[in-house]
């Protein structure tokens, strides 16, 4: 008797999707993977114009033994497919003031940063490393890959929370432990990074600091594409099929079960278990049916906080600039205040901070000979604050452009080649994101674990969720943990 294996569709090829197909297939699932747009990588696309390679999205990997264990599942080695560079230092911040600081792999020599720029920091800066293990050794090594589908589960989070300062934000925490305001915002700025403000992201997120310690920054040569093309040979390997160009118009369901998947086009797929990588709340508040919208996965989800939107040019040079590191930070004049108008105020600063990213700086391969290949990224408000895009793209481009002229990259204009931008209606047209928010809901703590929308959905049987928008939230660990979770809740649903 032949006994036809389970099949499972996945709705979207991000990182998030990308990992669950791995681990689906490793279940001995058949799987089909549906991705809207011509290639796999969602926020991780690569666009190439020009004999330049650019990283659409991600392009910092701090936890590379959560992708090397996807290979470990299917018998296989992750350094046979994907080479990863270790940087140091780990980025540069460039201050208002003229103030450099270098995050570096050596403790001694962060120790010799933090006192040049303030000597009475030192012993702040050794309790404020201290303070981030203990969070790390709770909140990624015990939950970030356990469900929060219960309120039990956040109630036995709680002395933790309550021991650990997780109420406090992480601006907080870093003030607690730093009086230079320069070193406050050195070590609370990375939920920028996973789609929070500072100053209102749970401290928990102070983890970072130790997880780059721990396990280093990295940098995949060729790009963190290369990442997304070897998981997409890995599930291929493994069986999987993807469908490109394939738009997933609904989630059908038979009574209160997901039964498949319909398409734009009229295709319907059916499917024993349904795995959303697209927008938690374009999921539920698009792809299902009104009955399966009730309650806060519905309505009251689109009222949720979300987080702030990108503005991401992209552009490539005919000369290098070797002055640069491989990632660099470039602060404003302002810090709160202009995250205040991002977050609440909701509208364009004439200032801004920056995100610089250089990958020629380790990978002269993504850009053409003597070339240097890069983006930065401005952290703005989502399409919520009603800013228009389709006009104000190309003068914000040209303001960012004199900034980088002013500072980091004089003569850029002369040397430009080739260039295109994205902004939050790229992200919200491309990647069914809703407010266009870069990063999906903001990391809140009422938005975080319990209050995250669940990894398995409470009101459809056999749907379950994955990237950004669930537990534990958005960042590369984050999404590769929702799919670690996914082995679980499989389980404990009674799947195989």
């Amino acid at each position: 008797m032949t006994v036809t294996r389970p099949h499972a569709v996945v709705i979207g090829a991000g990182f998030g999707g990308l990992a669950a197909a791995v681990r689906l297939l490793a279940r001995g699932y058949r799987v089909t993977i549906l991705e809207r747009l011509d290639a796999p990588g969602g926020r991780a696309y690569v666009f190439r114009q020009a004999g330049y390679s650019f990283d659409a999205g991600p392009t910092i990997i701090t936890a590379p033994h959560l992708l090397a264990e996807l290979w470990a599942l299917h018998g296989q080695r992750m350094e046979d497919a994907v080479e990863l560079k270790r940087l140091d230092p780990f980025y540069e911040l460039h201050f208002d003031d003229g103030t450099v600081f270098r995050a570096r792999a050596d403790l001694d020599a962060m120790r010799a940063e933090v006192a040049r720029i303030s000597p009475h920091d030192v012993a702040g800066f050794e309790r404020y490393l201290a303070a981030s293990a203990a969070i790390y050794r709770v909140a990624f090594e015990r939950l970030a890959d356990r469900p929060f589908g219960k309120i039990s589960d956040m109630l036995a989070a709680l002395p933790d929370l309550l021991r650990l300062g997780g109420y406090r934000s992480v601006y907080d925490m870093a003030a607690r432990y730093f009086r230079d305001p320069r070193l406050r915002m050195a070590f609370s700025y990375h939920p920028l990074l996973v789609g929070g403000n500072p100053f209102h992201t749970t401290a928990y997120y102070g983890l970072i600091a130790h997880l780059e310690r721990a396990h280093g920054v990295h940098y995949a040569v060729g790009g963190t594409g290369a990442i997304v093309a070897a998981l997409a040979r890995l599930i291929e390997g493994a069986g999987g099929r993807f469908r490109f160009g394939a738009d997933v118009a609904q989630i059908l369901q038979g009574g209160e079960k997901a039964t498949g998947v319909a398409l734009s086009n009229g295709e319907q797929i059916p499917a024993d278990v349904v795995v959303s990588n697209a927008d938690a709340a374009w999921t539920y508040g698009k792809l299902l049916n009104g009955a399966a919208r009730r309650g806060w996965t519905g309505r009251a989800l689109a009222r949720r906080k979300f987080s702030m939107g990108l503005f991401v040019w992209y552009f490539g040079t005919n000369r290098q600039f070797p002055h640069l590191h491989h990632h660099t930070i470039l602060l404003g004049p302002r810090y709160r205040g202009l995250l205040d108008d991002i977050f609440t105020r909701k509208i364009l600063a004439e200032d801004f901070s920056l995100y610089l990213h250089r990958p020629t700086a380790s990978d002269p391969s993504v850009a053409p000979p003597g070339c240097d290949t890069f983006y930065v990224l401005s952290p703005v408000p989502n399409l919520a604050s009603g800013i228009d895009w389709a006009d104000v793209a190309e003068p914000y481009r040209v303001a960012i452009q004199r900034r980088l002229e002013t500072t980091l990259l004089p003569g850029l204009g002369a040397t430009l080649v080739t260039s295109r931008v994205m902004t939050p209606l790229d992200f919200q047209s491309r990647l069914k994101s809703v407010h266009g928010a870069g990063f999906s809901l903001e990391p809140r703590l009422l938005q975080s674990a319990w209050f995250r929308p669940h990894n398995e959905s409470p009101r459809v049987k056999g749907l379950f969720l994955v990237g950004a928008g669930t537990h534990p939230g958005a960042g590369v660990p984050g999404v590769i943990c929702s799919a670690r979770i996914l082995d679980r809740v499989l389980t404990s649903a009674g799947y195989p």
